[in-house]
């Protein structure tokens, strides 16, 4: 089942990237407490549209969402090492974390898992965005498949997050 606007995310264990600083590890329920956060997440590392367009817009309008007070963080169901590669690749600022989901632990526990074994790439995240504050979802977009249009940086930024 989908997570829902006014649940609380659920805890699991995550890699978490953060600039050249070393790969941690991390309880999701850490990351989001205490914190207002967008969270958008693709289905993979160096894909064309994740890598051309969504991560992008984050890296471009980070500071904006700094501005307001938000936290940014990315995900995708990859191992942190390819994480960290695509990190560095994307050009993406210390303080936008990106969230090496490896084996889709944390994308299953949001219900927001899909099967992209049709291309090569089995067990997979949605393309998602959500605002939490406090690890309480507020608000929940889900793209259709092969959309890119309300979970970039500029959608959430129009939602006009805090």
């Amino acid at each position: 089942m989908t997570i829902q606007i006014g649940q609380t995310l659920p805890g699991v264990d995550i890699a978490v990237i953060d600039g050249d600083a070393e790969v941690q590890r991390l309880s999701t329920t850490e990351l989001f407490t205490g914190r207002n956060v967008v969270l958008f997440a693709v289905p993979g590392a160096f894909t064309p549209t994740c890598s051309e367009r969504h991560l992008p817009g984050y890296v471009k309008h980070y500071a904006e969402f700094k501005t307001r007070g938000l936290d940014v963080y990315g995900m995708s169901v990859n191992d942190a090492c390819v994480m960290k590669a695509w990190a560095a690749s994307q050009h993406v600022p210390p303080g936008l974390k990106l969230l090496a989901d490896g084996n889709g632990q944390f994308t299953k526990a949001l219900g927001l898992e899909m099967d992209g074994s049709a291309y090569g790439m089995g067990m997979r995240s949605r393309r998602f965005a959500l605002y939490a504050e406090n690890g309480v979802v507020k608000l929940l977009n889900i793209e259709s498949p092969g959309e890119l249009r309300v979970t970039t940086a500029e959608a959430l930024l129009a939602a006009t997050l805090r």
